[in-house]
């Protein structure tokens, strides 16, 4: 058995959502840049342009790379040999968000009733996803979320007879029905399977993997490049000025689900969709 102070939790957790709304990850960041290269419609490529220039001096000035620093969405995977010491976990990663984003002088959106619309003040509680994994290391993974590009996501129940071109089509049809209110161009987690809670979960867990990582499965990972080429046909483009590239990346995570159901989720993400991982 190892232990590892709740204080350790805390600091990790402050660090993580700090640096993940500060530096976009560097392959996001890349293909921002690749995308200014290959844009062709001069509106399009000149905010490219812009959109490379505010992660340069965000980086300069030490500074979110958007005032949106979202919701705190924190992924735990927690090794079962582990024992948390000197408190308490969602006491610590709580702590943790709050000093991120009081003393980090990030923008604070959370509220503490959904109708009642009172700010907490520290962007806590935090959302936490918890799961038991073999080992001794716990892996933490920091997703802040912005809500101008998570008020654009989707949940179907399909029936089970659905095709894929069914589900491509609703995939797409979210984007274009987003249009320009996520600010794209977009990067899209897809959940298919689980249930209607679940493959909601999955869709964010998708947000979070690398876009230069493809489904390990060619099925899925071939699907995911079929979505991209026809989201960026729409012509919404850059910002929704029109444009060859609408998303940037697909990511699809699937499990398994009831013979009754076939559940899709789209989790839609901005061009600055964050995430940062670590392991203590």
């Amino acid at each position: 058995m190892r232990e590892i102070s709740a204080k350790t939790i805390e600091a990790a957790v402050e660090k993580l959502f700090l640096e993940a709304n500060l530096r976009l990850p560097q392959s996001l960041e890349n293909k921002i840049a690749s995308s200014h290269a290959e844009e062709t419609q001069p509106l399009a490529k000149s905010i490219f342009c812009d959109m490379c220039e505010n992660l340069q001096v965000a980086q300069s000035l030490n500074i979110p790379i958007c005032q949106d620093t979202g919701m705190a969405v924190l992924f735990c995977e927690l090794g079962q040999e582990v024992h948390i010491t000197d408190g308490d976990f969602n006491e610590a990663v709580n702590n943790g968000v709050r000093k991120a984003y009081v003393d980090g002088k990030m923008r604070c959106s959370i509220v503490k009733d959904p109708i009642r619309r009172e700010n907490t003040n520290d962007n806590t509680p935090a959302l936490i996803h918890l799961s038991i994994v073999p080992g001794d290391k716990i892996k933490l993974t920091a997703a802040p979320k912005g809500f101008g590009s998570e008020n654009m996501s989707q949940v179907k129940m399909f029936n089970p007879s659905a095709t894929v071109d069914d589900i491509i089509a609703f995939v797409v049809n979210t984007v274009k029905e987003a249009n320009a209110r996520p600010c794209p161009p977009v990067v899209l987690g897809v959940g298919i399977g689980s249930d209607f809670e679940g493959v909601a979960l999955l869709a964010k867990k998708a947000l979070c993997r690398d876009i230069e990582e493809r489904n390990a499965d060619e099925f899925y990972s071939q699907m995911e490049d079929k979505i991209l080429q026809k989201l960026n046909k729409l012509n919404i483009g850059c910002q929704g000025f029109g444009g060859d590239i609408t998303a940037l990346a697909v990511n699809i995570e699937t499990a398994p689900t009831h013979i009754a159901g076939l559940p899709v989720a789209v989790n839609v993400g901005c061009h600055v969709t964050r995430h940062k991982e670590t392991i203590i």
